[in-house]
C-alpha cells in the first residue's frame, strides 16, 4: 500500500504495520496506480480489520498476563516462606483448595523441594533456591511482556485512528470528485 514505506512496514511494535497520515489526498490517489476510490477504501478497510484482529489478540494476551502475574507472585511468596521455614523442625500447618469452596488441612514437614506447574500438564520438581530463581525470572518476563503489550496496544490505537482518518479523507475526496463530475443525462 502506498501509505507505508517499503522496508519500514514492520516496526518494533510486534510487527504492527505503521499507517502514514495522508496529508494530500489528490497526490495519494494519483500514486495508487489506476485504482479507484472504492478499491483504495477496500484496502484501507482490510488493514482496519487486521488492526482490530491484532487489538483483540493483544487484549487477550494482556488479560492472560494480568491473571498470570498474581499466580506467579503467590507461588514465589510460598517458595520464600518455605525457604524461611526450612530450618524450622516444626511442620507447617495450612489449608489447601481441593475444589470450589472445599479446603483440606495439611501438615507440611520442612522440605527443600517443591513442584511447579510449567504448563501443558507438566510439573517438575525443583529445589527451593532453583524454584525461587525460576519464579523470579518468570515474574520479570511476564511484567516486561505486559509492558510491551501495553506499548503495542497504544501504538495500535494510534495507527487505527490514523487509518480511520485516512479512510474518511479518501471517502470525502471521492464524494467531492463525484459532485464535480458533469452529470450525464
Amino acid at each position: 500500500m502506498a501509505t507505508e514505506s517499503q522496508g519500514e512496514d514492520m516496526n518494533n511494535h510486534s510487527g504492527i504495520p505503521e499507517s502514514d497520515f495522508v496529508d494530500n489526498v489528490d497526490e495519494f490517489m494519483q500514486k495508487q496506480e489506476n485504482e479507484n476510490a472504492e478499491s483504495v477504501l477496500r484496502k484501507l478497510d482490510e488493514r482496519h480489520n487486521k488492526y482490530k484482529f491484532m487489538e483483540y489478540n493483544l487484549n487477550t494476551k494482556k488479560s492472560r498476563l494480568k491473571t498470570q502475574i498474581p499466580d506467579i507472585k503467590t507461588s514465589l511468596d510460598i517458595v520464600k516462606h518455605l525457604l524461611e521455614r526450612k530450618t524450622n523442625a516444626d511442620p507447617l500447618e495450612t489449608r489447601f483448595l481441593l475444589s470450589d469452596q472445599v479446603y483440606a488441612k495439611a501438615k507440611i514437614p520442612p522440605t527443600d523441594k517443591v513442584c511447579l506447574w510449567l504448563g501443558a500438564n507438566v510439573m517438575l520438581e525443583y529445589n527451593l533456591d532453583d524454584a525461587q530463581k525460576l519464579l523470579e525470572k518468570n515474574l520479570g518476563t511476564a511484567k516486561k511482556t505486559l509492558g510491551q503489550v501495553d506499548d503495542d496496544l497504544s501504538f495500535l490505537r494510534d495507527q487505527t485512528t490514523t487509518l480511520e482518518v485516512n479512510m474518511a479523507r479518501v471517502y470525502n475526496w471521492d464524494v467531492k470528485r463525484r459532485q464535480k463530475a458533469p452529470v450525464k443525462s
